[in-house]
């Protein structure tokens, strides 16, 4: 008896807003494949028919229960293909997925990827942050306590911070982020990206809330916020040892922010760069 050769499961990346986004490739595996697993079968049927595909569907998201991924499984083991995608962007990055690659994977079947758009890594190229080093985290907790805590833990972090957030939490979110990494701690905030009312802000982490407030439209959308990352205390080069004293003595009497504030005014220097001084003593 000949075994029947497996299928190959596609890793398709559709696009985040503007339909003209997504590559020839991903249209035609989704074309020739025999299934596409999708994260929502009613939101993916209007990208489908855009493109006049007719490839059946099946669902695939992240309450999916283990008979779905054991049918997909069975459905490759006898040689059909299948493509999984997500509601928008590059499947299993904050999105569903992961277990069912790691199940087929360990089964010896290929995994094929199909590249495309991804959110976090076209808000980054354009955000004028350092791009050479840095670390994805996805969604923060939605409620403030553990998101506060989860903030405090990449406090230190030195590598560029990117977060997706939605239009419930953006205010409080980033709110937290100046609260707990300094209100001079420079961030951009990248919404809607693609579509109609793209938006790209940037400043210190005070000014964003303050836009985020004075504008409720703003607030709407879908967000990637990304925040520069901590910086040691011998990196701040411009922090002389008179300055050093001077900060130190504003310290005994006046909080972080309004210290560098003033030693700023007095000096000259970069009150971002103070601000993040000070709070690099303080840690060390």
């Amino acid at each position: 008896m000949i075994n029947q050769p497996s299928g190959e499961l596609y890793i398709v990346a559709t696009p985040i807003g503007n339909l003209d986004d997504i590559t020839h490739r991903a249209l035609n595996t989704l074309k020739s494949v025999d299934f596409i697993a999708a994260e929502d079968t009613r939101h993916s049927a209007r990208l489908l028919q855009h493109f006049n595909i007719t490839t059946a569907m099946i669902a695939y998201h992240e309450h999916s229960d283990t008979k779905r991924l054991q049918k997909i499984c069975q459905l490759l083991t006898s040689g059909k293909s299948v493509a999984l995608i997500s509601d928008a962007g590059t499947p299993l990055i904050s999105d569903p997925g992961f277990q069912l690659v790691k199940t087929v994977r360990e089964q010896g079947i290929n995994v094929v990827p199909i590249p495309g758009v991804c959110a976090m890594v076209a808000a980054l190229s354009v955000a004028g942050l350092p791009s050479d080093r840095f670390v994805f985290e996805g969604f923060m907790p939605a409620k403030k306590n553990a998101r506060c805590q989860y903030l405090q833990a990449l406090s230190h972090e030195e590598r560029t911070i990117i977060f997706y957030e939605s239009s419930h939490r953006i205010l409080a979110s980033v709110s937290d982020m100046r609260d707990i990494l300094g209100d001079t701690r420079r961030a951009v905030i990248a919404r809607e990206l693609t579509k109609t009312f793209e938006t790209v802000l940037e400043g210190d982490l005070q000014t964003l809330v303050d836009k985020l407030t004075a504008d409720s439209n703003q607030q709407r959308g879908e967000f990637v916020v990304m925040v520069s990352g901590y910086k040691k205390a011998d990196e701040f080069s411009s922090i002389t040892e008179p300055v050093s004293h001077m900060m130190t003595t504003l310290l005994e009497e006046l909080p972080i922010k309004k210290a560098s504030a003033m030693c700023a005014k007095l000096t000259g220097l970069n009150k971002r760069d103070l601000y993040q001084w000070a709070l690099a003593q303080k840690d060390s």
